[in-house]
């Protein structure tokens, strides 16, 4: 398409056209974090926080039993039913919507607003007689202290809450449970990140599963790695020799060694951002961003004469109103006719364009979203070079990799050239999510408990 547009608009657009020594690079600098992650050295660690999750074991089938799940890491989060009994799997579930000034309040006006629609949810499956165990999926930066104990690190994508810092994650969830009332037989066994949940989801249909990824409003992953070489693990060496690492990769970046691929575009994006200076990676792959980031290219054309005969809209000028679905819909339309893409034009308010500028508007489009499905694919090879093993799966979770027509086929196009030859994998999508991954973890949790007190009793 590019030869519709001539060297003015290649200038503008060429920053998003990365070398594949850029996606080395970024691969590479990616391992280097991951390694002084989980063992630092005297300089300290890298971006990745690398940080020891406390799930080391998979669904191994045996798993039965109701269990609730809590899926919150976003502008909409889930309450989850899961049943599990013989192989069997039945899965309940309602979307909710965090309020704008519930993302940027107390955290307690936070929990207590997901306790309200936890009691609608038990009450409307009649729940509320029963012991159930949940586990809550809770998609930012915590550090984990055992396995429903966590601290906050960092919020991300839109959330800045107060009142959470340096207190326990579950502890603060399970007070808003008791003062909202009815909801004191809830008991929270296991808080997991999003990525961790993509895995062990996944892990319920596919043994092979190494790898978590989350693409959706932001993007993070975590993978499986030998105890042996986890040198922040503070517990005992014992079987199995494995844990799930928690990379919190979106804030890789946040030192400048991603400078080399960073955009105006991308630089605006921060600047204007809650979290200024953090989550560079996440702001170049993530949902959230993506929309805004064709906006801002667009706009950048417009000014240059270079796009609508530099006749542009209120609408279009406005910050943020270039949501990421669009950027899906305009890359799902059908090349000949580019309706859709016609329709959206409209319904800017642009009043005066040409076959050239939709084709151009495409472009734009199939650019920011290459580069943030190659960025994922670089991280997602390093860590497939990292784990080694000749077949593996990674469980993938996100409205991105759901929603946008492309970002699997681009995804399978980069990233075999980006592993070491031998390694064979294949992209799962994790069906019904981490949130069926956090009720699999408490399921997991829950049958090792039982475990262990059979286990006593017969030693006793």
């Amino acid at each position: 398409m590019e030869r519709y547009f001539d060297e003015r608009v290649s200038n503008v657009l060429k920053p998003f056209a990365l070398s594949q020594d850029s996606y080395i690079k970024v691969r590479n600098l990616m391992h280097e974090d991951i390694l002084k992650g989980i063992a630092p050295g005297p300089e300290g660690r890298g971006n990745l926080r690398c940080l020891p999750t406390y799930v080391r074991a998979i669904p191994d089938g045996t798993e039965s039993g109701n269990f609730l799940a809590l899926d919150l890491g976003g502008t909409n989060f889930r309450v989850l039913l899961i049943q599990l009994g013989k192989g069997d799997l039945k899965v309940e579930s309602k979307n909710y919507v965090v309020p704008q000034n519930i993302m940027v309040g107390t955290s307690a006006k936070l929990f207590d607003h997901v306790a309200d629609c936890m009691h609608e949810f038990i009450t409307e499956y009649d729940l509320k007689d029963q012991e159930i165990p949940l586990g809550f999926c809770f998609s930012f930066a915590f550090k984990q202290k055992g396995l429903n104990e966590a601290v906050l690190t960092n919020w991300s994508k839109g959330f800045k809450c107060t009142g959470l810092e340096n207190e326990d994650i579950v502890t603060k969830f399970q007070e808003a449970l008791t003062r909202r009332g009815g909801l004191e037989k809830i008991r929270c066994l296991a808080l997991v990140n999003d990525t961790c949940g993509a895995l062990m989801s996944a892990a319920y249909y596919d043994k092979q599963v190494t790898i978590g990824l989350i693409l959706g409003t932001g993007s993070n992953s975590c993978y499986i790695e030998k105890l042996e070489n986890v040198k922040t693990w503070e517990e005992k060496y014992d079987e199995p020799n494995q844990l799930m690492i928690n990379l919190e990769w979106g804030a890789f970046g946040n030192n400048g060694n991603l400078h080399f691929v960073q955009t105006e575009f991308d630089r605006i994006i921060d600047q204007r951002s809650v979290n200024p200076k953090e989550q560079i990676y996440e702001k170049m792959i993530g949902g959230m961003y993506m929309g805004e980031i064709v906006r801002l290219v667009l706009v950048k054309l417009l000014k240059e004469n270079l796009l609508f005969n530099g006749k542009g809209s209120d609408k279009l000028s406005e910050i943020e109103s270039f949501p990421s679905k669009l950027v899906s819909v305009i890359e799902g339309d059908d090349v000949s006719d580019l309706t859709e893409t016609r329709k959206i034009l409209k319904e800017y308010y642009i009043q005066d364009f040409t076959d050239r500028d939709c084709q151009l508007v495409r472009h734009v489009c199939d650019l920011v979203s290459e580069r943030s499905a190659y960025l994922a694919s670089a991280g997602v090879a390093c860590l497939l070079n990292k784990v080694g093993r000749e077949e593996m799966t990674v469980g993938i979770e996100g409205s991105l990799y759901r929603h946008h027509p492309r970002f699997h086929d681009l995804m399978m196009e980069k990233i075999p050239t980006l592993v070491n030859p031998g390694i064979k994998f294949k992209l799962l999508g994790a069906k019904d999510g981490s949130g069926l991954g956090a009720a699999l973890v408490a399921a997991v949790a829950q049958r090792l408990e039982h475990e262990h007190d059979i286990d006593m009793k017969h030693g006793s």
